[in-house]
């Protein structure tokens, strides 16, 4: 629910809720959020409300609320922990979130230690049901688990692009249990959609891993589509680091091929790839709420299977890409770099 913060076209309320309750319908029942994400954790309060007034109990018991905690740096104490998750547990209409997923800005204050410690007093307690991560890197997440802290996942960006989260993270995810989340797609869609169907994110480098950006040159101005979108913007500068536009270019008829195959779409290849990879438990897709949406072409993910040609295939293109984890650093570091 990124979308919700602005950046991507005014949320309508009714609108957005009546979009969550189409996806809950459709099967897809988990939402993640975040404190900062603008109205996200109220549209979430709005909804769970309505599903609790117009659909059966046994629905209510497999919707899922997955919101973030990014506070300030400053002192984590007992009581400052408890005041800011009561705000979400409010905002969200719950009695207890079903994971509190902390991300925390500077490594160099320890305080992040401080926070989850509290945090996972409120779990005993009840308010909190999991105590995850996001955007943490190794390192610190080793430091997490040796202080007790039962963290569950880690959200991370992963794509076909950026494989930092198999190099180091997968390892100790796979000694230690926790799982990774990675930072998805929004809307999957066909290639003949307008561009409010293709803001994504993440998983899918914020569309530009679809057929809207295949046989495009955006090194000549106004000859490609616009990167009109904060995430477009973002993992555009993620392909120059990692190739260039022309590897891009190679990578996506490579997608279109193994696509076109499947009878799928070029994001929902890049997503099933990445839920096919080490610890990975999950993938978020982006939503535009009440704005596009692509519920069957989401849904395809689950059926499609990559067999060992196409992953071959794939793997032959983004070998020839730059190590990311020494361009830009392990998970997160791209939000925490000078």
């Amino acid at each position: 629910m990124w979308q919700t913060s602005g950046g991507w076209g005014r949320i309508d309320r009714g609108n957005a809720v009546d979009a969550m309750l189409r996806y809950a319908d459709a099967g897809l029942t988990t939402f993640d959020m975040a404190d900062i994400y603008g109205p996200a954790e109220d549209l979430y309060g709005i909804f769970i409300n309505r599903v609790r007034r117009e659909r059966p109990p046994e629905y209510l018991e497999k919707v899922r609320g997955l919101t973030k905690w990014v506070p300030p740096p400053v002192k984590m104490t007992s009581g400052y922990v408890r005041e800011n998750i009561d705000v979400s547990r409010k905002r969200m209409d719950v009695s207890s979130l079903d994971m509190l997923q902390f991300h925390w800005w500077d490594y160099s204050n320890p305080g992040y230690l401080d926070a989850l410690k509290n945090l996972t007093d409120l779990k005993e307690e009840g308010k909190i049901k999991t105590v995850a991560l996001t955007n943490f890197d190794t390192e610190r997440l080793q430091i997490i688990l040796e202080n007790g802290i039962p963290v569950v996942s880690n959200q991370v960006q992963h794509s076909i692009v950026d494989m930092r989260p198999q190099q180091k993270m997968a390892e100790l995810c796979q000694l230690t249990g926790v799982k990774l989340i990675t930072l998805g797609v929004a809307d999957i869609g066909p290639a003949n959609q307008d561009k409010s169907s293709n803001d994504k994110y993440g998983t899918v480098m914020g569309g530009l891993l679809s057929e809207k950006f295949l046989d495009t040159n955006l090194t000549i101005p106004f000859a490609g589509p616009p990167l009109n979108t904060p995430s477009l913007q973002k993992y555009k500068r993620m392909v120059d680091a990692w190739g260039g536009w022309s590897l891009f270019q190679t990578l996506l008829k490579t997608l279109k091929t193994v696509a076109s195959r499947h009878g799928v779409t070029i994001p929902t290849v890049a997503v099933k790839y990445i839920l096919d990879q080490t610890a990975v438990a999950g993938s978020m897709v982006g939503v535009r709420l009440g704005l596009s949406e692509h519920i069957q072409d989401t849904n395809a993910i689950f059926s499609l299977v990559l067999d060992e040609e196409d992953v071959n295939s794939i793997q032959q293109v983004t070998q020839r890409g730059k190590d990311l984890l020494r361009v830009i650093g392990d998970c997160g570091d791209e939000y925490r770099r000078a």
